[in-house]
């Protein structure tokens, strides 16, 4: 799974001119899933958003979690973070899972973010989505499960 985190103080999701999902300071996660995911990379996933110390103590440290501040997460599902621009002008998405396994595990990082006490809302699976934030820092922290050394 790759993830973009960007911290926000406010993020919202609308689809056909409906809001459908929407929070206010938190994290902003844009996830794509690997046609070899499982969910072991969910719960990687969703442990590194509820630990990960992104928010700003009073002295200004990045010292403070999701769950110290008290925060929501807006998880909208994107599966062109997989996208190969290595050849030609259009990239390719075969490295994406197919829709079926990518929306279960989204939903399961979305219910493993919920066990932990935490807020969610998320875009609407297949959807073209108009995401709008705005980065509290800008903070933005790309994470890939790929690459984990540990949690």
């Amino acid at each position: 799974m790759r993830a973009v985190i960007q911290r926000v103080t406010r993020a919202s999701v609308v689809v056909g001119g409906d809001t459908v999902g929407e929070i206010g300071p938190g994290l902003l996660v844009l996830l794509g899933v690997g046609r070899d995911d499982t969910e072991e990379e969910a719960r990687f996933i969703a442990n590194k958003l509820a630990v990960m110390r992104i928010f700003s103590d009073a002295e200004g440290k990045f010292n403070l979690s999701l769950g110290d501040i008290g925060g929501s997460v807006l998880l909208v599902s994107q599966f062109t973070l997989y996208a190969d621009t290595r050849k030609g002008r259009r990239p390719s998405f075969l490295d994406a899972a197919p829709p079926e396994l990518a929306e279960a595990l989204v939903a399961r990082c979305a219910q493993l973010l919920r066990e932990d006490g935490i807020h969610v809302e998320t875009g609407r699976f297949g959807a073209h989505m108009e995401v709008s934030l705005l980065n509290d820092g800008p903070v933005t922290i790309l994470l890939d499960s790929a690459t984990r050394a540990g949690t």
